[in-house]
């Protein structure tokens, strides 16, 4: 593997020992200003992804893994951590309910604490480290699946993008973002056509911003120019995250990927979604049995604080969506290239990532 790219920012990270905090971008503020926030509680934590001041699959992620030390890191000598460790993550767990890393990560400490023979202390020092390796693994995860991926751009390729899969959403340089990075730093000339992704408009707040930060050329559209630029035939390709996959490659993201991967379908554009597997949910069978996150009214009739809807209108508001396994070209993860997916070869990754099945 190749030397880490180095981006102009850092979207969380750990400062200090076991008193230590999270440090974080508060997303919700870019672009128009960039400010650091410190997270020291699990209310706060909760507070953090719910309002999207961290936000991305694998940030989520990330942050519900420090978010576990944060929970236990003030037992006392009596106190029983491995109940209060089960009380953060049930806690965690219910912050949002579809992105699947979040539960991943909050699975991965309490199991691996549940190994750790030792007293109180020794159980808090085991759940800073592993939470810094999830940490550390998710930013190794980015750099591979960003050379898989910059292995499918040719020099001079338009690429597309919808919502926000960038270092914003990673502890590393993105998902979908990350073959781009890539691709860049490789000499190749690429352009990215990036969605505004309503309603909280991801895309055109932190998409853009990013992508301009590391000097890649990029292009803003609204949600429904898709189709159109496609028609045109300015796409090469489509790169998008997943907040999860099931079993069967059914990819859910952000509201508005599906009718993004319709037009790509149609034009004949490869689509292709990079995720880590920690994205893949091995006990959902179809895209069909994952709960969709419903988002308060308020932030489409009152996008921003200004009132774009008449008073009362009804508002359905879903955030994501689902887009079945047969419209997929490929999903990229840290283990290699699922062409075309389905069960077999999702199930065949997954056994190559070490999950039990």
């Amino acid at each position: 593997m190749s030397a880490p790219i180095e981006l102009p920012f850092e979207t969380l990270s750990w400062q200090g020992g076991l008193d230590g905090h999270v440090r974080m971008i508060e997303q919700t503020l870019l672009p128009l200003e960039e400010k650091q926030i410190e997270v020291r509680t699990v209310p706060e934590m909760v507070d953090a992804i719910w309002r999207l001041a961290v936000r991305g699959a694998p940030a989520i992620g990330v942050a519900a893994g420090f978010g576990m030390v944060l929970g236990v890191r003030g037992a006392g000598p009596d106190d029983d951590v491995l109940e209060l460790a089960r009380e953060t993550k049930r806690t965690l767990d219910a912050a949002r309910p579809t992105a699947v890393n979040l539960m991943w990560a909050t699975d991965r400490v309490l199991r691996h604490l549940e190994t750790v023979d030792g007293d109180g202390s020794e159980l808090k020092a085991a759940c800073l480290r592993e939470a810094i390796a999830i940490y550390d693994g998710d930013r190794a995860t980015c750099r591979a699946m960003g050379e898989l991926g910059a292995g499918l751009i040719t020099d001079g390729e338009s690429l597309l993008t919808h919502c926000n899969a960038g270092a914003l959403a990673t502890a590393g340089m993105g998902t979908a973002l990350a073959p781009m990075y890539t691709a860049h730093a490789q000499g190749k000339r690429i352009a990215v056509f990036a969605d505004e992704t309503r309603p909280l408009l991801q895309g055109a707040r932190i998409t853009a911003w990013e992508l301009q930060r590391a000097g890649i050329d990029v292009t803003l559209l609204t949600d429904g120019m898709a189709a159109r630029v496609m028609d045109e035939g300015k796409i090469d390709r489509v790169f998008v995250g997943s907040d999860r996959i099931t079993r069967n490659g059914d990819v859910c993201n952000k509201i508005g990927t599906f009718q993004v991967a319709l037009a790509a379908s149609h034009f004949g554009v490869p689509f292709h979604v990079v995720a880590p597997l920690s994205t893949v949910d091995p006990h959902l069978h179809s895209g069909r049995d994952i709960p969709i996150e419903e988002r308060p009214a308020e932030e489409i009739t009152e996008g921003f604080g200004r009132r774009t809807a008449p008073q009362g209108v009804k508002v359905y508001a879903p955030a994501f969506d689902v887009t079945p396994a047969s419209l997929v070209t490929s999903i990229i993860t840290e283990v290699g290239i699922i062409e075309r997916p389905d069960t077999e070869k999702v199930e065949d990754a997954l056994r190559r990532g070490g999950v039990s099945l």
